[in-house]
């Protein structure tokens, strides 16, 4: 397929393979940097705002440290709602190209204000970089697209390596260099599965459910098929959804639920009650639903197998509709303001 997005997409893995190097390579800097920290920010705008969401949930699960998730904008204009006044804290600046405004200007502030001292992962080495008391840069995760897929999936696989860093859990990280053989293997097994569920457009509106360290990530497969399929999404926790937002759910209606093997009794409940209610629901989980990992993998690092299943879907739809997934209207690939 001659689209720049597809190719991004099925050639994802080899980014997790440079991601997980790239980072295990540092890990001794890592090690030293987060050991100096009780608190720990995230921070990021659109994509990699949700990618800080999934990091964050996952740093503080596997560290039992204090860590939060922002929107870079609000570290920078709404700063003492963020940071306490006298606390120091680690920042974790996540950004595809490295030059995106808020987020470089957030960097800038934290570092002039002395707040404490910045990791920076990106897929560029730019004008971020300087500004980091440590790097992960990942060239591999690098796109021509507007819509971030191997970006996002590399720099969220590089978090991924660095929280169970932090956390000194080493049987983790040898897990991790599995991670590129499965997803190979899914989007093998499944992409059909993606392509009959993204080409139907007898459906009209998606809803992506998550909790735990997979909230983020369910906003970010959600905002895949915003970008490229201008198709009404929305992103939920799974027992949320109960509170107001299941009366949208019809025929039309496809819920996409990823499965936790902690919560699945209660998760699966979710989804079979829409079910019920007429949706259409594609579960992902390791044994369970439409889409199985099987991959052996701690429940902890394997987040990423969720993505590349349903970025094909999104791809799919944009086609379908006969949009180009490569130019979601009205956007571009990095976000710069007067600011």
């Amino acid at each position: 397929m001659d689209y720049h997005t597809y190719n991004e997409i099925k050639t994802q893995t080899e980014a997790w393979k440079e991601a997980i190097a790239v980072t295990v390579e540092q890990a001794e800097e890592i090690r030293k940097l987060t050991d100096r920290y009780e608190q720990v920010i995230f921070t990021g705008c659109g994509s990699t705002y949700y990618l800080s969401l999934a990091g964050s949930a996952l740093f503080q699960s596997l560290t039992n440290k204090s860590a939060r998730a922002v929107p870079a904008s609000e570290l920078l204009f709404n700063t003492p709602s963020v940071i306490a006044r006298g606390s120091r804290n680690l920042l974790v600046a996540v950004s595809r190209s490295g030059t995106t405004t808020e987020t470089l200007r957030a960097v800038e502030m934290f570092k002039r204000e002395q707040l404490g001292e910045v990791i920076v992962i990106s897929n560029y080495d730019t004008s971020m970089s300087p500004l980091a008391d440590l790097k992960i840069v990942i060239p591999a995760g690098q796109e021509k697209s507007v819509a971030q897929t191997r970006s996002f999936a590399s720099m969220y696989v590089a978090v991924t390596a660095l929280c169970v860093i932090a956390s000194g859990k080493v049987d983790l990280l040898d897990q991790l260099f599995s991670l590129p053989e499965v997803g190979n293997r899914l989007m093998d097994q499944y992409e059909s599965l993606a392509k009959e569920t993204g080409e139907n457009l007898a459906y009209d509106r998606f809803y992506f459910l998550g909790s735990g360290t997979n909230y983020g990530l369910a906003c970010e497969v959600n905002l895949k098929m915003k970008e490229m399929t201008l198709t009404h999404s929305e992103p939920f926790y799974f027992m949320e959804f109960r509170h107001g937002p299941m009366s949208m759910v019809n025929e039309n209606t496809v819920i996409v639920g990823l499965l936790s093997d902690k919560n699945l009794k209660h998760e699966k409940a979710v989804l079979d009650e829409m079910a019920a209610k007429g949706a259409c629901v594609l579960a992902l989980s390791e044994k369970l639903g439409q889409v199985t990992f099987e991959s052996g993998i701690a429940e902890e690092i394997r987040g990423v197998l969720y993505l590349p299943v349903l970025q094909l879907m999104a791809c799919y739809r944009s086609l379908a509709k006969g949009m180009n997934p490569d130019s979601p209207k009205n956007l571009t690939a990095v976000v710069k303001l007067d600011i």
